[in-house]
């Protein structure tokens, strides 16, 4: 777990003493040209342009929706404004009740888009379209989806063959549809962040385990999007 806020600076987007000239393509700054890319960024994150949301919507077939808290993410409109390219597999120093009743906790600060419990059900918290704060690094949090798994990183016997199954499911799941390489630099640990002080999934994570069923499950996975986009 972790939160973008610590990492931010205090940081936002601020529109002051712009002048932007939506119907002209062009954007003005203190005299100079906006990038295009970002008067599209800014565009795009108004209220009315966004995806439109349905309350309880999930992106994983079969996710339980347990909404977290407002405070622990922000409203985005992935990948059209930032590219998802990488998932992060956390574990949570816990249970899977304490995973849920943190992430709704306007003050803990950060949460992950799923939970996963030790019989492999899957909890999703936040949309894949928004920015999670999980990562303890705004540019992760911007491009990737993050898993937490229920247990602690000193105790193997947590990591159970059907959480294993069940995560690697929903990480190929994510992959095929968002066109990300089933591999160690795009499926990474909270450890491998750049700038983060974590230490999970721990060295009792299986990497070689997890990695084989997520190829596995990539089949399966792209068949489920082909059905999904015919009927769509």
């Amino acid at each position: 777990m972790g939160s973008e806020k610590k990492h931010d600076g205090g940081k936002k987007h601020r529109v002051s003493r712009r002048a932007v000239l939506i119907g002209g393509g062009a954007a003005v700054i203190g005299g100079g040209v906006l990038v295009e890319e970002e008067l599209r960024r800014l565009w795009r994150g108004m209220p009315w342009v966004r995806t439109p949301r349905k309350e309880g919507e999930i992106d994983h077939a079969g996710a339980q929706w347990v909404a977290a808290n407002a405070a622990n993410w922000r409203l985005a409109d992935r990948p059209d404004d930032y590219e998802i390219d990488r998932v992060v597999i956390h574990v949570v120093q816990g249970s899977y009740p304490t995973a849920l009743k943190v992430f709704r906790d306007p003050l803990h600060g950060a949460a992950t888009h799923y939970v996963v419990r030790k019989d492999g059900h899957v909890a999703q918290m936040i949309r894949e379209l928004d920015v999670a704060y999980h990562a303890g690094n705004r540019s992760y949090n911007e491009r990737s989806i993050g898993i937490e798994h229920e247990g602690f990183v000193d105790r193997p016997q947590n990591f159970t063959d059907a959480m294993y199954q069940g995560s690697a499911k929903l990480t190929a799941d994510i992959c095929v549809r968002h066109g990300i390489p089933v591999d160690r630099e795009h499926i990474v640990g909270h450890v491998e962040v750049p700038g983060t002080d974590h230490t999970d999934p721990g060295p009792h994570w299986d990497w070689p385990k997890y990695m084989k069923l997520v190829a596995a499950s990539m089949p399966a996975a792209r068949q489920a999007a082909e059905a999904a986009e015919k009927t769509a």
